[in-house]
């Protein structure tokens, strides 16, 4: 209790108090809930009660793990160890954590100093330490799997299977599932792994709506950088997340933002482990205000504090929609997510608005929201961090210099013409064939 105080808990989320009276009775679970719900609160608290409730009298060996949580990425696996120390406190129950992209024999080294006593980690490095005989998982008494829609997504299930079949029967062990989404499969292993289950399910719609203002801005794919651009150097912008479909994007994007003076990390799958590890802790600490991450890469990221949102491109599965703005407005605060809608992804709005069962509001953003960031932009002071933006050469400043005004004013005033004809048409309509059909108009 101590320890959840410590954490600064006072309430149960709508999931926690679901599921609770159910795993603290020793039932099973299938639980639909998105991140951001306070499921991680939910299933340490039942796995640390257990633990204390029925210790282990005599000798044990080391590696021989007493619960296990499996998670699809590295970081969500690192968070939620790091959520278990913190209610661990004041016990004396150990947490270990084994990810891929991460020194082995450091993590061998800490296993062999320390019981196990919670186990959390990513399939494919625990197998690999299951396989070399350096973890036991025949004892486990609860096991817990974790966002089981990214793992089959991810192609993880064979991996999953084959570490669940090394832990005891589920008629010997607690099993707790969570999954975004119940997709005929999902409930097809459930059905495998679980024990006369008890289902909680936690409705995407509420976690959309209850605590996350929600914008969408018809805007052109050339307008979309000016924009973002301007939303950060706003007032109310205090730490950002931005997300993209592809990496070449999130990569292209934050090399761009840097350029324009602010500090931005990079969050996706090509990025070394150690740097993103040293990212994450730079944005959590709030050195980095702005993070720019694929829905992989930022699915475990747990960061107190962050007010928007960005979703430069929309997501092409509806569920990332929820994911992605699950990272602001947590554990009952507020936020805001805004979603660039342009010729490109339009149509993905449908979908999503599906799943949410909700009407997104769609507007054009103020014109001055759409003001072109100058080369030489030097921002005034604000909240988020932004460093000198670099003087330019002068072989470039001559040749500024070179090019008539009447030309610079002709060429703006027919951009900005096209761009607000593009923005009309998408506002009217997000029929797929009408986007490609006004794209070829114009």
């Amino acid at each position: 209790m101590r320890g959840i105080q410590d954490t600064g808990f006072k309430f149960c989320t709508p999931i926690q108090g679901a599921s609770l009276p159910h795993t603290l009775n020793g039932h099973d679970i299938v639980g639909k809930a998105q991140t951001g719900t306070g499921k991680t609160a939910a299933f340490l608290i039942n796995i640390i009660t257990d633990l204390l409730k029925h210790p282990i009298e005599g000798d044990r060996y080391m590696g021989e793990a007493r619960s296990l949580i499996l998670a699809p990425t590295r970081e969500l696996a690192i968070q939620i160890a790091d959520d278990a120390v913190a209610l661990l406190k004041h016990t004396k129950l150990n947490v270990h954590c084994l990810v891929g992209g991460m020194d082995y024999g450091k993590q061998l080294q800490k296993m062999q100093k320390m019981h196990c006593d919670i186990l959390v980690g990513t399939p494919g490095r625990l197998l690999d330490f299951a396989n070399n005989r350096d973890v036991y998982l025949d004892q486990v008494e609860v096991m817990v799997i974790d966002e089981a829609d990214r793992m089959l997504d991810m192609g993880f299930i064979p991996q999953v299977r084959r570490l669940v079949n090394l832990t005891p029967k589920r008629e010997d062990r607690q099993t707790l599932l969570f999954s975004a989404t119940f997709t005929p499969e999902i409930l097809r292993l459930s059905g495998t792994w679980t024990d006369k289950p008890v289902t909680v399910e936690i409705g995407a719609e509420r976690v959309a709506t209850d605590t996350v203002e929600q914008k969408v801005y018809i805007t052109t794919a050339s307008e979309k950088f000016a924009l973002l651009h301007n939303i950060l150097v706003g007032d109310d912008v205090d730490s950002v997340m931005i997300f993209a479909n592809r990496r070449d994007i999130c990569r292209t994007l934050q090399e761009k933002l840097n350029k324009k003076g602010f500090k931005a990390g990079l969050l996706s799958g090509d990025v070394p482990q150690n740097r993103r590890m040293k990212t994450l802790e730079s944005f959590k600490s709030g050195a980095t205000k702005v993070m720019v991450a694929t829905d992989v890469a930022g699915r475990g990221i747990h960061v107190d504090g962050v007010s928007h949102v960005i979703n430069y491109t929309l997501p092409e599965e509806p569920e990332d929609y929820v994911h992605r703005i699950g990272r602001t407005g947590r554990a009952g605060s507020t936020g805001t997510s805004i979603s660039f809608a342009c010729e490109d992804d339009a149509f993905l709005l449908e979908p999503i608005e599906k799943l949410l069962d909700m009407k997104l509001a769609c507007t054009m953003p103020e014109e001055k929201l759409l003001q072109p960031v100058p080369s030489n932009y030097k921002p005034a002071a604000r909240k988020l961090k932004v460093d000198a933006a670099p003087e330019q050469s002068t072989e470039q400043k001559s040749a500024q210099k070179e090019e008539p005004k009447e030309d610079k004013k002709k060429n703006k005033k027919k951009n900005k013409k096209k761009s607000k004809a593009k923005r009309r048409l998408l506002a009217k309509t997000r029929c797929p064939l009408a986007v490609f059909t006004q794209q070829a108009l114009i």
